[in-house]
């Protein structure tokens, strides 16, 4: 187990020589394509052969470098933990708002999530990044238990009223919530052709997070468990994770009942949902 260990930090403590096994999974390359491409000097991508070559991870045919089948399977396996360790690192700091109890939902499927968070010279970027997804998306499907901030509410309108297509699960609270923000504006959303709005008593997640789905993007939406407040969202379009997230959605519809829009007609405290 020692040698092993000592094996990857050989790898892991040089970038040079994790550039060089990653330049030969793609092509054989010579000494001056290594140096190139890693930005290593001459003494030092000598070294790094040399050290390759005496592990048998790669051996020489005429001018250039190529991996044995020992170096490749060495290639495959460090660089799969690296991008592991990469996708770790960047889902760490909002790991407790993740949907844990939507079915199927694994940390691979968000390896390549663009993660928006509040910082210091901006603490607004989930909700411009919320408001940016609505703005370029002819569809959008999903649900969550948290009243979003009346700025996205607003794109929301703006969207349907404009022609996006609607298909949105709330909870009660929620909607009741969503309803009474602007109960004209909302009326005027729900009654589109192009909205179909449902309601749910037990959405999966409901504390922390909701799930939305855009032309080419899943995005979750997170909230702070004690305030309900927006504190991240985390988006992709990795085709595994909208598959996943399309069938999430799918069984919460199914599960849930459908607001009609004459529900919509009455007095704001004669809503019944």
């Amino acid at each position: 187990m020692d040698s092993a260990v000592e094996e990857i930090e050989f790898l892991a403590r040089s970038a040079h020589r994790v550039g060089v096994l990653e330049a030969l999974t793609t092509e054989p390359h010579d000494r001056g394509d290594l140096r190139q491409v890693t930005g290593a000097s001459s003494p030092t991508m000598g070294r790094i052969i040399a050290d390759f070559e005496e592990r048998n991870w790669i051996h020489r045919a005429g001018r250039t470098y190529e991996l044995t089948s020992l170096g490749a399977f060495v290639a495959e396996q460090f660089l799969t933990l690296r991008d592991a360790m990469e996708t770790e690192h960047k889902l760490r700091d909002v790991w407790q708002w993740l949907p844990r109890e939507m079915p199927g939902f694994s940390v691979e499927l968000f390896a390549d999530a663009v993660v928006s968070r509040p910082g210091p010279g901006y603490p607004y970027e989930p909700v411009a990044r919320l408001t940016h997804l609505i703005e370029n998306t002819e569809r959008m499907w999903g649900f969550d238990t948290i009243v979003q901030k009346s700025i996205n509410n607003e794109a929301v309108c703006d969207a349907v009223l404009g022609g996006m297509e609607l298909e949105y699960v709330f909870s009660p609270t929620s909607l009741e919530g969503t309803y009474a923000w602007n109960p004209d504006r909302v009326r005027a959303v729900a009654t589109s052709e192009n909205c179909a709005v449902f309601v749910h008593d037990n959405l999966p997640d409901g504390d922390r997070c909701g799930l939305g789905i855009v032309d080419d993007r899943v995005g979750i939406c997170c909230h702070d468990l004690d305030t309900g407040a927006l504190v991240a969202i985390i988006d992709t379009d990795a085709p595994a994770a909208r598959k996943w997230a399309i069938s999430v959605y799918e069984q919460v519809r199914n599960e849930a009942k459908p607001v009609t829009p004459a529900q919509f007609e009455g007095p704001l405290e004669e809503a019944p949902f």
